[in-house]
């Protein structure tokens, strides 16, 4: 790599490979297949794992270790809600069943972008909104991660 080697800045546009595991294994990994674009700072990666990518070289292929937490924080208690199984026939496929592992995806409240979260216990018991029994899901909405040590190896195709 020369001088004049595209390094990673803030709010760079990349083209890269990318890999993230936990002590389970991996999340996401592109290797092997498509690689990934994005920008820096547009929150498609966590702040501390878009830091360690500040400086990166076109070309370089590196894996970092990260501790516990430092990724995507530390798990959250308050981030586990239990839905109305009546709110997500209303949002999805009335047939839909939820089964512990799941992941969902839900609209964000302006129907621009989404997130999602993974299905944690069903309780066809709970009641609905209107105190009828109707059932509830619980979901976890931490990322897959938080809380976790995690592998990070990239390797960074294009910078532009």
């Amino acid at each position: 790599m020369t001088s004049d080697t595209p390094r990673i800045q803030a709010h760079s546009f990349l083209t890269l490979h990318y890999r993230l595991a936990g002590p389970a294994g991996d999340v996401i990994n592109t290797f092997g297949g498509k690689p990934a674009t994005l920008s820096l700072g547009s929150g498609e990666l966590s702040p501390d794992v878009e830091s360690v990518l500040i400086g990166m070289a076109e070309g370089e292929h590196r894996t970092f270790e990260l501790p516990a937490g430092a990724a995507f924080g530390q798990r959250n208690p308050d981030m586990q809600q239990w839905v109305a199984a009546s709110l997500l026939r209303d949002m999805g496929d009335p047939q839909e069943r939820y089964v512990p592992g799941d992941v969902v995806q839900f609209p964000t409240p302006d129907g621009q972008s989404s997130f999602a979260g993974s299905v944690v216990a069903v309780n066809a018991d709970t009641p609905g909104p209107d105190g009828k029994p109707g059932g509830a899901v619980l979901f976890d909405f931490n990322h897959p991660l938080a809380g976790q040590p995690v592998s990070f190896e990239v390797q960074v195709i294009a910078v532009l």
